[in-house]
């Protein structure tokens, strides 16, 4: 019996867990691991199920290529890297460099993200974007807006030092249950825990106040909040002096956010507002967390930067349990944003700075003129490009956009349109995967070696846990030889291994915020995980570090910066036509995104509910005549109709549905709406209709 420490790879907590493997090569038991600073011990029942991963629905070991008469058949891996490399040169020749794309997500490691990056973006010229667009692009954008930077501040321990905890659009209970084990065990007898969210989530439940906000007014409550604060005198003068800029510009901006009229905007009275500012005002140490109902909306960076505000006026930042602290998504999505090479480049800075792409270029040992010039077109380009006919060949990496993406009717159609799909990931039968022309299996994490950062910003090992098979291949290894089937040659010298290519990506971080020339690959095995930044030679002491202590960012002037703007109005709102609001989100801890890989955990498919549903108020159903299990036609105003399973509860308004984002039917009916500086897609908010359907039969549209 061997253990090997590894750790797991779905949210961002990236708890760790040791991994008993008989000598047949069959994992006979899976432990947290106690001793590890994330997780000290627990974990929820994804992780403690990742040995299921490819047992009920393997994944074929050769690649399936689809022959005319539309069956797939089985092919080489050689033959498969030469179709791919053949159909995607040829369609490059055809209609230029950008004319392919790729699509990856934040569970890939970071040595995979950056070599899709650099065959995809450096080599061949297109466009990719990932998962990260979906769940953390608004925090990113708001970050380096207002800080410099995009860099989370936090560690998790500050969720046990914090006397106020405000949990905005997060339900931390479901979503990352190890983080609210933290708050758990929080033992300040004056603490409070706030939650503001339009529904009665889980988290809000178990909080001391819930503000329940009307559907994305949050801004308004935020701006009106902070009037209050900055009218009564409830900041740090001395902070703002020395560590912001701006403020005068704010304190003007939000004078006209009056709390005589917050109640008629965002359904909050007067007398509430005045409660949480007080409840601020008398926090010795204050954070606020959020997470995906404040990214994903159509104000979302600026709603973002409201909260950061607050932080930033109240002095609740680089102080042990304080904090503008955005909650990740997947367990790489830090990965992902500092070296995807997508959005910037690796290890950070922008694609316009000569400076940053001399030093990468020098450190890749490759011509300048193959970094790419500007950031990637983002995903909802990327898809629209396809339906215009410009984007001719896409690589999908271990994502599952067809119902992942917004509006997901639009991928669909871009999906039958491509001459060309690969899609790789660990299983063959996934949605999207039914359109491909060519499917790469790839191995699950327990075969994989690399490196994750998780929603604090630590550094933490992925190791092989199984050996591979005979011909199976993780997504490093497919990544590689689609690379050598391309004609890169020596292109590919530095990235031989994951562990050459961490070292590329080390160096590539030497200077910037996030410099982790320090860490050393081979001892994060079995390690406590380390936070960025952590420079060579450098001795950081204590394993839990938060950003800011000296109240220096990474702005030229080293200030963080007061951002805020109008507040917009609603894309579509409500109407007599569509007179409710559909909000979406995580449905239960065993669900996870589009359920490919949780559909194999027993213990999970007993209880969840198998078809998309909504929930809807009681109040509501009686009033329209609507039965626990009927079934019921939900459209909104992009013209997409809906089928869902009625589900009665009260956590919802009467005004309003919540569906949970697992299933297939809830993003189709949402409108292709995007923030304006993260393009971010709004999954929060849309007004829609309810018909009931005669008959208690359940179809798909």
């Amino acid at each position: 019996m061997k253990v090997v420490r590894s750790t797991c790879n779905y949210c961002s907590i990236a708890c760790n867990f040791d991994f008993h493997v008989n000598d047949n090569g069959f994992i006979e038991r899976v432990k947290p691991a106690e001793d590890y600073p994330v997780n000290q011990g627990f974990c929820c029942v994804k992780g403690l199920n990742l040995d299921k991963q490819n047992t009920i629905h393997e994944n074929p070991v050769l690649p399936l290529i689809r022959k005319e008469n539309g069956e797939f058949e089985h092919i080489s891996w050689k033959e498969a890297f030469n179709v791919f490399a053949d159909k995607v040169k040829k369609i490059q020749d055809k209609y230029g460099k950008e004319s392919f794309a790729f699509l990856s997500t934040g569970q890939l490691l970071s040595e995979e993200m950056a070599l899709a990056g650099h065959i995809g973006r450096n080599f061949l010229g297109g466009n990719g974007d990932g998962n990260t667009r979906l769940c953390m692009a608004t925090a990113v954008v708001a970050y380096k807006q207002s800080f410099g930077f995009d860099a989370p501040p936090y560690t998790l321990d500050d969720l046990e030092h914090s006397d106020v905890m405000i949990f905005i659009g997060c339900n931390p209970i479901v979503a990352h249950p190890i983080l609210w084990s933290r708050v758990a065990k929080n033992k300040n007898k004056n603490k409070k825990v706030i939650v503001i969210d339009p529904r009665k989530s889980e988290t809000a439940v178990r909080a001391d106040m819930w503000i329940d906000i009307k559907p994305k007014s949050d801004i308004r409550l935020l701006y009106t909040l902070a009037n209050v604060l900055i009218e009564k005198g409830w900041i740090d003068e001395e902070f703002i002096k020395n560590s912001t800029e701006d403020f005068e510009g704010f304190k003007s901006h939000v004078k006209k956010y009056d709390i005589n009229d917050v109640e008629e905007y965002t359904g909050i009275s007067k007398g509430r507002v005045l409660d949480l500012a007080e409840i601020i005002h008398k926090g010795e140490k204050v954070s606020l967390w959020w997470t995906m109902g404040v990214n994903q909306g159509f104000q979302a960076v600026r709603t973002a930067q409201a909260i950061i505000n607050i932080a930033l006026m109240t002095g609740n930042i680089g102080k042990p349990g304080t904090g503008a602290n955005s909650i990740t998504g997947q367990c790489n999505a830090m990965g992902s944003r500092l070296f995807s090479n997508t959005t910037g480049l690796y290890g950070g800075g922008e694609y316009s700075d000569e400076k940053r792409r001399k030093a990468v270029a020098e450190i890749l040992e490759i011509d300048e003129e193959l970094i790419p010039k500007k950031p990637t077109k983002p995903y909802n380009e990327i898809v629209d490009g396809i339906n215009n006919g410009e984007i001719k060949a896409l690589w999908v990496l271990c994502t599952n956009p067809l119902v992942s993406w917004i509006n997901d009717l639009e991928f669909k159609k871009a999906a039958e349109k491509l001459e060309f799909l690969a899609v790789q990931d660990i299983y063959s039968d996934t949605e999207t995967a039914r359109y491909a022309h060519l499917i790469l299996p790839s191995t699950s994490g327990l075969k994989k070696d690399g490196v994750i950062i998780n929603t604090e910003r630590r550094l933490s090992k992925i190791q092989p846990v199984l050996e591979k098979k005979e011909n199976e291949l993780s997504d490093y290894d497919i990544m590689l030889g689609i690379g050598k089937a391309l004609g890169m040659g020596s292109l590919l010298d530095k990235w031989k291994s994951p562990k050459e290519a961490f070292e590329v990506l080390k160096k590539c971080t030497k200077g910037m915020p996030c410099d982790i020339t320090g860490v050393n690959y081979d001892e994060l095995n079995g390690s406590e995980g380390v936070q960025w930044p952590y420079r060579k030679n450098e001795n950081i002491g204590n394993n839990q570090r938060r950003l800011f202590e000296d109240g220096k960012f990474y702005t030229p002037n080293r200030k963080a910066k007061f951002i805020y703007e109008e507040i917009m109005n609603p894309p579509y709102d409500k109407s007599e036509e569509y007179p409710y609001i559909l909000n979406t989100g995580r449905a239960t801890v065993g669900q996870w995104h589009t359920q490919t890989r949780t559909r194999e955990i027993p213990d999970v498919e007993a209880i969840i509910v198998k078809e998309g549903y909504i929930n809807l108020n009681t109040d509501l159903a009686e009033e329209l005549d609507i039965k626990e299990n009927d079934v019921v036609k939900v459209s909104s105003p992009n013209g997409v109709s809906n089928r869902f399973l009625v589900k009665l509860s009260r956590t919802v308004k009467k005004d309003q549905l919540y569906a949970p984002m697992h299933y297939i039917q809830a993003n189709s009916i949402l409108p292709s709406v995007f923030d304006t500086y993260s393009k971010e897609p709004n999954y929060k908010y849309v007004p829609v209709k309810i018909e009931k359907i005669k008959g208690d039969s359940y179809e798909e549209n």
